[in-house]
């Protein structure tokens, strides 16, 4: 990497905060990205700053929201091996509120509004198709205000981040 002798400030503003970072956060983060049980010492060693410092920094990104350190498991491992994807049309006015109902089904991973022919879309880690089958007509289609939905099984997993970024990078000299 490289020594550190003037830090460029970032500024982004973010929901309802603002929060300012430089390039020594975002090397901090893709450091913990990389490996995100990488011990401080060694970031520190790597970016020639000291450890108390990406610990202070670490912390205010943990903090603020921007960085989250967490276990990743492959669902394949555990023997899920009927993951779907599910997009879902549903009666406008009640958008958050079956949102609100899908998003606590222990078989949903992730969950999101998008724009298009749907409304929402769903992803589900399921033991088999059995399983699969049985959320779609016991749980997920029980929920009020579902107009249809569209299930994709995924025969092939080719990358899979959990919303991390693969690659931060940014311009300080833009602006």
């Amino acid at each position: 990497m490289r020594k550190y002798e003037n830090h460029s400030k970032i500024s982004k503003t973010y929901e309802n905060h603002n929060t300012v970072m430089d390039q020594t956060d975002l090397d901090i983060i893709s450091y913990l990205q990389s490996n995100g049980r990488m011990p401080f010492t060694d970031i520190a060693k790597a970016l020639d700053i000291s450890e108390g410092t990406v610990r202070n920094r670490v912390s205010r990104l943990t903090e603020t929201r921007i960085l989250q350190i967490v276990g990743m498991v492959d669902p394949y491992q555990l023997g899920y091996d009927a993951p779907a994807v599910i997009s879902i049309s549903v009666q406008p006015p009640l958008l958050s509120q079956i949102a609100n109902s899908i998003s606590k089904f222990p078989e949903v991973s992730y969950l999101i509004m998008v724009s298009g022919e749907y409304d929402l879309l769903v992803e589900v880690l399921c033991k088999d198709r059995d399983h699969l089958a049985n959320f779609l007509n016991e749980k997920l289609l029980k929920v009020p205000g579902i107009i249809s939905t569209e299930t994709s099984m995924v025969l092939h997993t080719y990358k899979m981040s959990y919303g991390a970024l693969p690659e931060i990078s940014i311009d300080l000299n833009e602006g």
